[in-house]
């Protein structure tokens, strides 16, 4: 799977202009820190289901889910832009909740305005992360980094591999922008899963 370029238009932000309105960018501090990526304890992972809706209570997000595939290039491709608040997962790839990585994706904004991912770069290590499952059960997951890389070297294996535990990612764009492309990359944040109710 290839990167999710297709999310960063920022059709808004060549409109408004990016003076006080760019998305926040996480720091250096919310990087992964050696070891943690493929360590530390974990539930045991749960049965495949179909997410319905992501829930990031320190960013404000409580979003609707649809499934995406790839497009003819093999990027991931996106929800309709139109749609603010609607993100996406990769229904051919692992389930939130099971064991693997499983992959969130959502606009940071639109031409009307910011969008369902637009503070994902501000969200900090430690927040929990909310996936309804069409189950009826509910994963939890923490976030133990969050990166921006730019599309040129995009770490496809670090962010899309395979893990031996039920991992998340959730991207959406990020890094410089300018106003002929876009935004040049993609804040990716990190989560594994720690419980469920």
């Amino acid at each position: 799977m290839a990167t999710a370029l297709a999310l960063c238009g920022g059709a808004w932000l060549v409109r408004e202009g990016t003076a006080g309105h760019p998305p926040p960018q996480p720091s250096a501090a919310q990087a992964a820190a050696p070891g943690t990526t493929r360590a530390g304890p974990a539930p045991a992972p749960l049965p495949p289901s179909p997410p319905d809706r992501i829930r990031i209570p320190a960013i404000d997000v409580d979003a609707p889910l649809m499934g995406l595939g790839l497009n003819r290039q093999g990027s991931l491709d996106v929800p309709p832009p139109r749609h603010k608040n609607l993100a996406g997962w990769y229904e051919a790839g692992t389930t939130p909740g099971e064991r693997g990585t499983a992959v969130v994706a959502g606009h940071v904004d639109n031409a009307e305005g910011p969008a369902v991912f637009y503070r994902l770069g501000g969200l900090a290590k430690g927040r929990v992360i909310e996936v309804e499952r069409r189950d009826g059960g509910v994963a939890l997951f923490t976030v133990y980094a969050v990166e921006v890389y730019a599309a040129k070297g995009f770490p496809d294996e670090k962010v899309y591999g395979a893990a031996g535990r039920p991992e998340l990612r959730v991207i959406t764009c990020g890094g410089a922008y300018s106003k002929k492309t876009g935004y040049q990359g993609n804040v990716v944040v990190f989560a594994h899963l720690t419980g469920a109710r």
